[in-house]
């Protein structure tokens, strides 16, 4: 609050109550045989390697340990479960960090794996809401990117850009990108209209974000 008294329960917004919650590791799956028993509703991150998933988690949650963060390209190699849950022990949402497509340091073999995995994840995972498709801010969408996307469109699932690094930017130069990515969504009808721009390292967006991530939970954040 302006006058620096904190704010209450009732006057946060539905994303600060939710991301209030202590987040917690849930379980690391490497195949679709894999996955934990369906629950709470879940949102995953999706993107390119190297695009900020792992960081955009942990700024999320405000913690810096949680999700691994590397700059080596294609550290995620499971599909990596997280939840926020009430003292009543309630799961309120899952947060699924995807392993990175596109350049990784691995073997053909266990990329391909990882590519198996999640796709199948994100076609056929009732609990799934929404996948966070993240893009580059600086580099925009790419061909790999657009694969994803067609993907999503045939399995009906909804999905919302969010456009990481946009610390990175001028003003102008993320106006261009934000115009250029509305363009690509045009006729895609799983994607969800609003874009989000966010920048981990500077907190940019990461409220809206919690927002959008507690409209798809459970209501009750206590």
């Amino acid at each position: 609050m302006a006058d620096g008294t904190p704010a209450s329960g009732s006057q946060l917004s539905p994303g600060e109550r939710l991301f209030r919650l202590e987040p917690r590791f849930l379980w690391a799956a490497k195949t679709m045989a894999d996955l934990p028993p369906m629950g709470a509703p879940e949102i995953c991150f999706a993107g390119r390697s190297n695009v900020g998933k792992s960081s955009l988690v942990n700024a999320l949650v405000g913690r810096k340990g949680l999700a691994r963060a590397s700059s080596e390209p294609g550290r995620t190699r499971e599909l990596i479960f997280f939840t926020l849950a009430g003292k009543d022990e309630v799961e309120r949402v899952r947060i699924v960090d995807l392993p990175g497509y596109g350049h990784a340091v691995a073997s053909k073999t266990e990329i391909a794996r990882w590519n198996i995995a999640t796709k199948d994840f994100l076609r056929g995972r009732a609990t799934l809401k929404r996948a966070f498709v993240l893009i580059d801010s600086r580099h925009g969408v790419k061909p790999n990117d657009l694969e994803v996307l067609s993907m999503l469109d045939s399995a009906a699932l909804s999905y919302q850009i969010v456009l990481t690094k946009v610390d990175k930017l001028k003003k102008g130069e993320l106006d261009a990108v934000i115009s250029a990515t509305q363009e690509v969504l045009k006729k895609r009808p799983a994607a969800h209209p609003d874009i989000l721009p966010v920048s981990s390292h500077e907190q940019i967006g990461i409220g809206r974000l919690r927002d959008e991530i507690a409209s798809l939970s459970v209501i009750d954040a206590s």
